[in-house]
């Protein structure tokens, strides 16, 4: 799949991995240091301008890299970027650590998968077709 990109950032367009990674690493493109202190977030500029095809989304997702060894995470996880969006790609992290990390620029912050995805057309009805999990949620299994 092609898409067109503006890379405004001083940095490569972002690539995978491996040739089986699923996702691209996304740097981040700021002009100074960003200090992200325990509980606070920041949102976090890319340099980067996407045109995603009709039908189709980017979804931002944390590095398990970031989020297990310094507690970084993607706020709203996964972060959508619609078709239709022409801003820059911004990323919201959060610093769920009890230590101050630091942003570099070019520092791979995220990932960045294309996925396509569906229309939904609700249709009201007054029952639904019965399940043997019915309403069970929330851990009503019992099992971790």
């Amino acid at each position: 799949m092609k898409i067109n990109i503006i890379n405004k950032s001083k940095h490569e367009l972002p690539e995978y991995s491996t040739c089986s990674s699923a996702g691209m690493d996304i740097r981040a493109n700021i002009d100074e240091d960003i200090v992200l202190k325990p509980l606070e977030r920041t949102l976090v500029k890319t340099g980067l301008f996407l045109e995603i095809p009709e039908g189709f989304e980017a979804q931002i997702r944390p590095r398990s890299g970031l989020a297990i060894k310094k507690g970084i995470t993607v706020l709203n996880s996964p972060g959508t970027i619609d078709s239709d969006y022409r801003g820059e790609v911004g990323i919201i992290l959060v610093n769920l650590s009890n230590e101050n990390f630091v942003i570099k620029d070019g520092e791979r912050i995220c990932q960045m998968i294309i996925a396509k995805h569906e229309k939904a057309e609700w249709v009201t009805v007054d029952t639904l077709m019965e399940t043997e999990r019915g309403e069970g949620g929330f851990g009503h299994t019992g099992k971790i």
